[in-house]
């Protein structure tokens, strides 16, 4: 009997939404544990600040260039090996519970099995999870949790808030007490909302398992990502009317326009609605209309997700401890990409590498038994690291293909690792308009390349100095006294991004 693993992911989570990591609104009290008896990284990102991507990542142990799938919409193929095929192959039982998100939401069901295999009373197994129990942060239609919803609790459903509309495009209507986009009163009972489902079928799954079993279980909630419409039970927890604005929110549209005016044009773009880039943010927002008091509402649903997660965790690992499987259980926790927030005057996520997107929360709580000790690392890490990591805790050699390398478990650790760089990429095609971003974290720098484009010409970017300037408000790019040291980033970029993979894997749904 070996150690088991519980794999914790969110959707669009913050770095800061922890006490752990300096927040100062949700309690947190269960993750913070974590943290305190675990490993903190500081300074991990992901290898790209949407979902599917990033997803790919976690599952293959590779960099987005590597296994291909560019951008939302792009599906992971089936035949590709991961990580839980190998943890499978050496003996452990696999499941992944929530968000899976590997194969596009809106792709046709004939061709996507996440699309159909609820509805054929299937649980799997698919992409080596022994089994896959899906939910979404919206009703798809075809999720384990939609069907769940239908059969059990039909009247409910209509409380959520309506995520796209007749039209297929992302919805832009505003509710709760500000109208602020995608905030909604969802008269849903808590005990069957989707945070608490994920984890009531995980813990159906663990008690369906020996006493000696080796399991990897993949906890997925689809919160906090939009839209925000937690049971309206628990909007007592946050009082928005009582919140500060967030540190990095200008203030004003003015402000927001100085902010920025530093920044390469397709930020200001976003901003202003002038310029449409991405389906991550609602066709026809503008950030620039959004008020202080809206900002507020939606951090205030934000703050109340993440406790409704921290409180979901804590009964999986109350769990643990009853199953007699506390001490030999590793626990991670990581989320796919970061939220805006308000920051710089926007919301949502995009082709934006600064630290509300791209800076993850991630922890290790190593199991007990194995005896390591508490510590932060500050050494640049990422998903692309989690592959191995698992392997590590399975006692088992890497599978060929991964490119990261386990985390480490102390700063002496990750110096002899030789742990320098982190690497993030963005890619989009959206009718006319493209981007491309590669982005290096080294040396307490970001700097990102901005590649060829229908936006750009090659030659531009962004470069930011963390030690200077924490919050990535004052571009660097064009400063002639920094022209050595982004010229040094910009080499180091490439040198070790991989090839990209071909032919390109073909974009088969929005998202």
């Amino acid at each position: 009997m070996g150690r088991k693993i519980l794999f914790i992911t969110t959707d669009q989570m913050r770095y800061d939404a922890l006490g752990c990591n300096g927040g100062q609104v949700a309690r947190t009290p269960c993750i913070d544990r974590l943290a305190a008896e675990g490993i903190n990284y500081r300074r991990a990102h992901n290898q790209s600040v949407v979902c599917m991507p990033a997803r790919a990542t976690i599952m293959t142990g590779q960099h987005v260039a590597t296994h291909g799938v560019w951008m939302n919409g792009v599906a992971l193929p089936e035949e590709t090996p991961t990580i839980a095929h190998w943890l499978k192959r050496h003996g452990y039982h696999t499941a992944l519970i929530g968000k899976a998100h590997f194969e596009p939401w809106l792709g046709a069901p004939e061709i996507y099995y996440e699309n159909r295999m609820a509805r054929e009373g299937s649980t799997g197994p698919h992409r080596g999870f022994d089994r896959m129990e899906l939910a979404n942060h919206f009703f798809e239609g075809h999720s384990h949790y939609t069907l769940f919803m239908q059969r059990e609790h039909p009247e409910q459903m209509r409380g959520f808030y309506t995520m796209t509309t007749a039209a297929g495009q992302q919805n832009t209507a505003g509710g709760g007490a500000t109208g602020a986009i995608q905030v909604w009163d969802n008269p849903v009972e808590r005990g069957v909302y989707h945070t608490d489902w994920v984890a009531d079928r995980t813990l159906a799954w663990l008690a369906s398992l020996s006493d000696d079993a080796d399991w990897f279980v993949w906890m997925s909630f689809p919160d906090p990502h939009h839209p925000w419409d937690p049971p309206a039970s628990e909007r007592h927890r946050v009082d928005w009317r009582a919140l500060d604005l967030p540190r990095l929110y200008p203030g004003s549209a003015a402000a927001a326009a100085a902010w920025l005016a530093d920044k390469p044009p397709h930020w200001r773009g976003y901003f202003d609605g002038s310029l449409w880039t991405n389906l991550e943010s609602p066709r026809g927002f503008r950030p620039c209309d959004l008020t202080p008091d809206q900002v507020r509402e939606i951090d205030a649903m934000n703050h109340i997700e993440n406790e409704l997660i921290d409180e979901a965790c804590a009964r999986v690992l109350a769990y643990l401890g009853a199953r007699g499987w506390a001490a030999d259980t590793d626990v991670i926790f990581t989320t796919d990409h970061g939220e805006l927030q308000g920051d710089y005057g926007l919301l949502f996520k995009g082709p934006y590498h600064v630290d509300a997107l791209m800076r993850l929360p991630l922890i290790w709580r190593p199991a007990p038994s194995a005896g390591i000790a508490p510590a932060e690392v500050h050494a640049p890490v990422g998903h692309v690291d989690l592959a191995q990591t698992f392997c590590r805790i399975a006692g088992i050699a890497e599978p060929d293909g991964v490119e990261g390398k386990a985390l480490p478990v102390s700063e002496d650790e990750a110096r002899a690792q030789r742990r320098e760089r982190v690497l993030t990429e963005w890619d989009s095609e959206h009718r006319s308009v493209s981007l491309h971003l590669r982005t290096i974290c080294r040396d307490g720098f970001v700097c990102t390349a901005y590649e060829r484009s229908s936006l750009y010409d090659g030659s531009e970017g962004e470069l930011y100095d963390l030690a200077a300037d924490p919050d990535q408000r004052d571009n660097l790019w064009d400063d002639p006294a920094r022209r050595g040291l982004r010229g040094e980033l910009v080499a180091d970029l490439y040198d070790h991004l991989p090839p990209r993979r071909t032919p390109r894997l073909a974009r088969g749904a929005p998202v």
